[in-house]
C-alpha cells in the first residue's frame, strides 16, 4: 500500500445556504440536494487522502432526522476514517445553524465510500490512514464492520465470510 496519511489531513468542511430554490412545498431543504452536498463534501476529502481521481461506490444509510429549513446555514464536516486497497470510507456530519435564533444542531451522519482511479478509471492503490484522536480511533475500528456490512448486502461478500461482523453478534464461526 502507498504511504500513510493523517486522517485530519483529509478534514474537509462546506458551507451552504438553504434558498428557495433548495426546498421542498415544505420549506425544508430537499433530500436530494443535501445528498448531493454531501456527495461532493465526501469526494472532496476522499480526493485529499489519495490524491487521486475518486468515483463514488455507495452511501449508507441517511437518515433524516430533522428538517432543515429554508435560510439555514448548512456545514458538512467529511473525513477518510479508513482506507482497504482502492477503497475509502468517509464520514460525514451535517449540522444546521439558524443564525439569527443562535440555533446550531447535528441533523445527519453518514459513511461514503469513494474508490481512487487512475486517468482509464481503474482502481489504484490509496494511502493507510492513521487515526490519532479518540473520534478517530473509534471511527477507524468500527470501518471494516461497516465495509463487511457493505459488501454482504452488495452481495459481493458471503455472510458467513463476515468475521468482523460475526464478532460483534458473538455468532459461532463455521469450520
Amino acid at each position: 500500500m502507498a504511504k500513510k496519511k493523517f486522517a485530519k489531513e483529509s478534514a474537509t468542511t462546506m458551507t451552504e445556504m438553504v434558498l428557495p430554490n433548495d426546498t421542498n412545498t415544505l420549506n425544508n431543504l430537499m433530500g436530494g440536494r443535501l445528498m448531493h452536498w454531501m456527495d461532493v463534501v465526501a469526494a472532496i476529502a476522499a480526493q485529499k487522502h489519495s490524491n487521486r481521481i475518486v468515483v463514488t461506490a455507495s452511501a449508507d444509510s441517511i437518515s433524516f432526522k430533522q428538517p432543515i429549513a429554508l435560510g439555514n446555514v448548512v456545514t458538512l464536516k467529511a473525513k477518510v476514517t479508513r482506507a482497504f486497497n482502492s477503497s475509502m470510507e468517509v464520514f460525514i456530519e451535517v449540522t444546521a445553524e439558524d443564525i439569527p435564533a443562535n440555533k446550531k444542531t447535528t441533523t445527519h451522519r453518514a459513511f461514503f465510500t469513494f474508490v481512487a482511479v487512475d486517468q482509464n478509471g481503474k482502481p489504484i492503490e490509496v494511502p493507510e490512514v492513521v487515526p490519532e484522536t479518540k473520534d478517530e480511533i473509534e471511527l477507524f475500528e468500527g470501518a471494516l464492520r461497516r465495509r463487511q456490512l457493505r459488501l454482504v448486502l452488495a452481495k459481493r461478500m458471503k455472510p458467513e465470510d463476515a468475521v468482523e461482523l460475526k464478532s460483534i453478534f458473538n455468532l459461532e464461526i463455521p469450520h
